[in-house]
């Protein structure tokens, strides 16, 4: 049976830069923290807390003092750096560079369209890590979407500045914002080209990873997504492949694999989510080739 790794899945930069950043830390030989799980895949943040990383959530952390704390790539809101100067504590920066630049698009649009009485609305997860963060850069008066119900939620007479989190599906996304022109166009809004502000904020590697998932997909006859079952990402993309390819499964660790699933199978493809660390996925091809 061929087995083959598709060779666009696996951590992205943000995710690699932010493993990168901890295990530079770590070296030192000194305690870090992490607020929240560095990454949403168990089995590497079981790999990092064997050399000494720490998740810790937002209360454990308010209540530090003198220590070490990774922010990791979702990056946080304005309140946690505030607490982390009152007690002490060494941030060590770990933010996606282009969630730190969403952050500040969004924050600086909020400031320049007061004056219009403009909406910030966030196309994503609810409770998700980073929404939570570009929430707080502007005071938590932003409106969180996920879904058209939420339409309502929207004032299609005032003016629309649009955001997605970064690790949203564009499809999705794109259809949410033709929905919302469609809504503004029934109740009679003039001049939407000025109303609405669509932005294009989900992250390139994510995005281009789905027309890419789909040529893979077709490609063999069974389908392996790897992925921490905590990421919206590797949700997203495992939907995507079983769109095209019924025959894909999701696995999180190489025990979940069956080898009936490739019972008269001439071909495997193993893929897997941006938070998905490339030895996991090389991990679990050496395990399916050797069945």
């Amino acid at each position: 049976m061929v087995v083959e790794i598709d060779r666009h899945s696996g951590f992205c930069f943000g995710v690699q830069n932010a493993v990168e950043i901890a295990e530079k830390a770590l070296s030192a030989g000194e305690k870090v923290f992490s607020l929240g799980s560095i990454v949403h895949n168990d089995k590497e943040v079981e790999r990092l807390s064997s050399l000494g990383l720490e998740s810790i959530d937002h209360d454990k952390f308010a209540q530090l003092r003198d220590c070490k704390v990774l922010i990791r790539a979702h990056g946080e809101p304005p309140e946690t750096y505030d607490t982390a100067a009152r007690n002490n504590i060494y941030i060590i920066e770990a933010t996606c560079p282009i969630v730190k630049r969403l952050q500040s698009r969004i924050k600086d649009t909020w400031l320049s369209t007061r004056e219009r009485n403009g909406q910030i609305v966030i196309f994503g997860k609810y409770g998700h890590a980073e929404v939570v963060g570009l929430l707080g850069q502007i005071n938590n008066e932003g409106i969180l979407v996920s879904e058209p119900s939420d339409l309502e939620k929207i004032d299609v007479t005032r003016p629309v500045y649009l955001f997605a989190q970064t690790t949203m599906g564009l499809k999705a996304y794109h259809a949410f914002a033709e929905i919302l022109r469609e809504k503004m166009e029934k109740n009679g809004v003039a001049d939407i080209e000025n109303m609405l502000t669509v932005n294009r904020t989900i992250c390139g590697q994510v995005s281009n990873r789905e027309p890419h998932l789909k040529e893979f997909a077709k490609k063999h006859e069974t389908i392996i997504f790897v992925s921490g079952r905590e990421s919206s990402n590797g949700r997203m993309l495992y939907s995507v492949c079983k769109s095209i390819n019924p025959d894909t499964h999701f696995v999180s660790s190489p025990e979940e694999i069956d080898k009936a699933w490739f019972d008269g199978k001439k071909s495997a493809g193993i893929c897997g989510a941006t938070s998905t660390p490339k030895w996991l996925i090389e991990k679990i091809r050496d395990i399916i080739s050797n069945i």
